[in-house]
C-alpha cells in the first residue's frame, strides 16, 4: 500500500471535482471494501432481480434458472476480475486506460461500450423501481394504472439519480453502502413474505423461448452474466480513488465477492417469477406479496433503482466529458441521462421495452467481453505497467506521447476487438433485435460468446507475435509475450 498522506475525504454534499484526469495520490482514499460495496450495491437491486426472471419468463423449471443464474454470474466475474486492476495502476477510468492498448484515439471505443451499458441499466433501474412505485399506488392507494402516472414515477427516479451522479462518488458510495445492506436484508424477508406459496419443484410453462432446453439455458445464462460484463467498463471509475499498490489479489477479490453475492437478487428473481403469471413482473409481485411485504418491495425498488442508476450514468458523463472536451462532468452526465430517460419513455410507449432491453444486454455480452479480454491480455503483457501522463494526451486535446501508435490507433488491438465484435454479433440471438446470420449453425445454441472471445484472444496475441509493440509501451522488464521493437517516442505537441 501507499505510505502517500492523505487528503480528507470530500463530504458527500460536496461536487466531485475530479474528471477523468488522473487522481492525485493524496486524493485516493478509497479501499477494496468500497470497490466491494459499490458493485454489490450497484446490482443488489431490481434490475438485476429483473434479469434474473428472465429465465422463468423463457420457460425454464425454478432449478434451470438457478443453474442459469449461477453460470452467468461465475462466468461474467472470470472475465470482469482483471478490470479492476486498472484504476489504481493508471489513475483513471477504464475507457481511458484502454488507450494503452487501443490507442489514446481508439479508447473511444471504450467510450461507446459504456454508453451502451449506461442506456441499459439506467433504463432497467428507472424503469423497473417506477413500476414498482407504480404497483404500489394501485394496490395500496387505490391509484388507476395510467401511463402518466407511470412517466411522472419514471420522471421522479431519474431525476433524482442525476442529482446522484452530478454530486458524484462519495454521494454514490453513501448510497450503495444503503443498498448493500438494506436490499440484502428485504430480500431475503421474501423468504417468510413467500413461504406459503412458494414451490421449488416449480417445473416451467413446458414451453422453451427458442424450442430446446439447451438453447433457451444459454440465452438465460448469457443474459444473466450481461450483469457483471456492464461493470466492465466502469470498475475503473471507482477503484481510480483506490492507491497504486494496492495488492491485485485484494481487488479481484472484492470484484469475486461482490459478484458473488449479487446472487441473491438473482435468485429473487428466478423464484419469484414461478409466482407472477401475465402483467408487469414489479406489478405482478407486489399485487402477490402479503401487504406488508408489498411496502418493503417499494423500498427495494427505489433504493435499488438510485443505485444501479447511478453507478451506470456516472461513468458515462465521465467518459464523454472527455470525448467532449467543450463539456464538463455535470454537463456530460445531464446529457447522457437526457438522452436515457428519452430510450426509456419512447421504449415504454411504442416499443417492446422488454424485447429492447433483451437486445441492449446481448450486444453488451457479445461487444464488450471481447474488449475485456483483449485489455486483460494487455494488462498481463505490460506487467501493469502504464504512464498516466501518455494516457491523458487526447483529453488535452494533443497528439503523440507512447499511445499514439498510428494517429491514436494500435490497430492491433483495435482489429482484434471489432473483427471479434463483428463475428461474435453473426452468432448471436437475442430476438427481437439481434438475430446474426449464422445463429442456428449449433442447433440454436448461442455461440456468439465463444466466438467472440477466442477471435479476440487469437488475434490480439497473434498481432503482438507477428507485428511487435514499440518497447516505449512497455516497463524496464519488457513484454511477456514475444519481443518488442526499438523505437523512439512519438513528441507530444
Amino acid at each position: 500500500m501507499s505510505n502517500v498522506a492523505h487528503n480528507p475525504k470530500p463530504k458527500i454534499t460536496e461536487v466531485e471535482g475530479f474528471g477523468i484526469d488522473t487522481i492525485p495520490d493524496a486524493d485516493r482514499t478509497s479501499t477494496p471494501r468500497d470497490l466491494f460495496r459499490i458493485q454489490f450495491g450497484g446490482a443488489n437491486t431490481f434490475a438485476t432481480v429483473l434479469l434474473g426472471t428472465f429465465p422463468i419468463f423463457f420457460g425454464l423449471s425454478f432449478w434451470e434458472g438457478v443453474g442459469a443464474a449461477v453460470l452467468g454470474v461465475l462466468v461474467g466475474t472470470l472475465f470482469l476480475m482483471p478490470m479492476g486492476l486498472f484504476g489504481p495502476r493508471t489513475g483513471t477510468n477504464n475507457a481511458v486506460a484502454s488507450g494503452a492498448h487501443l490507442g489514446v484515439t481508439g479508447r473511444i471505443a471504450g467510450s461507446f461500450l459504456s454508453l451502451l451499458t449506461a442506456i441499459a441499466f439506467y433504463s432497467l433501474s428507472v424503469w423497473v423501481g417506477g413500476d414498482a412505485l407504480v404497483g404500489a399506488f394501485v394496490r395500496l392507494f387505490g391509484a388507476e394504472d395510467s401511463t402518466m402516472l407511470r412517466l411522472s414515477l419514471y420522471s421522479l427516479i431519474g431525476l433524482i439519480v442525476i442529482v446522484v451522479v452530478v454530486y458524484g462518488y462519495q454521494f454514490m458510495l453513501l448510497i450503495n453502502r444503503i443498498a448493500v445492506w438494506a436490499n440484502t436484508v428485504l430480500m431475503l424477508l421474501a423468504i417468510v413474505a413467500f413461504s406459503s406459496v412458494f414451490d421449488p419443484s416449480y417445473a416451467g410453462s413446458g414451453e422453451y423461448l427458442l424450442g430446446g432446453f439447451w438453447p433457451t439455458f444459454i440465452l438465460s445464462a448469457l443474459i444473466v452474466m450481461s450483469n457483471p460484463i456492464s461493470f466492465g467498463a466502469f470498475l475503473g471509475d471507482w477503484s481510480r480513488y483506490i492507491p497504486n499498490g494496492t495488492s491485485n489479489g485484494k481487488l479481484a477479490l472484492a470484484t469475486l465477492g461482490a459478484q458473488a453475492m449479487t446472487l441473491i437478487p438473482f435468485i429473487f428473481g428466478v423464484a419469484t417469477a414461478t409466482l407472477v403469471t401475465g402483467g408487469d413482473y414489479v406489478v405482478g409481485l407486489i399485487g402477490a406479496a402479503p401487504e406488508w411485504y408489498a411496502y418493503l418491495i417499494i423500498i427495494v425498488a427505489f433504493v435499488g433503482g438510485l443505485s444501479t442508476g447511478s453507478t451506470s450514468l456516472y461513468g458515462t458523463g465521465l467518459d464523454f466529458s472527455s470525448v467532449f472536451p467543450k463539456l464538463t462532468r455535470v454537463q456530460a452526465t445531464i446529457a447522457i441521462g437526457t438522452v436515457a430517460f428519452a430510450f426509456i419513455v419512447i421504449g415504454r410507449l411504442y416499443f417492446d421495452l422488454l424485447g429492447a432491453v433483451n437486445g441492449f444486454v446481448g450486444a453488451i455480452v457479445v461487444t464488450t467481453t471481447p474488449w475485456m479480454v483483449i485489455m486483460a491480455i494487455g494488462f498481463w503483457n505490460r506487467r501493469g505497467w502504464y504512464s498516466t501522463e501518455d494516457l491523458q494526451v487526447f483529453n488535452r486535446g494533443k497528439k503523440g506521447g507512447r499511445y499514439w501508435y498510428t494517429n491514436g490507433i494500435n490497430w492491433r488491438a483495435m482489429t482484434a476487438w471489432v473483427v471479434s465484435a463483428v463475428l461474435g454479433l453473426q452468432f448471436a440471438y437475442y430476438p427481437p433485435i439481434i438475430e446474426g446470420q449464422w445463429n442456428a449453425v449449433a442447433g440454436g445454441v448461442d455461440l456468439s460468446l465463444l466466438v467472440a472471445i477466442g477471435s479476440a484472444a487469437v488475434l490480439y496475441v497473434g498481432a503482438l507475435l507477428i507485428f511487435p509493440e514499440p518497447d516505449y509501451v512497455f516497463g524496464p522488464k519488457g513484454p511477456r509475450i514475444g519481443r518488442s521493437v526499438k523505437s523512439t517516442i512519438p513528441p507530444v505537441r
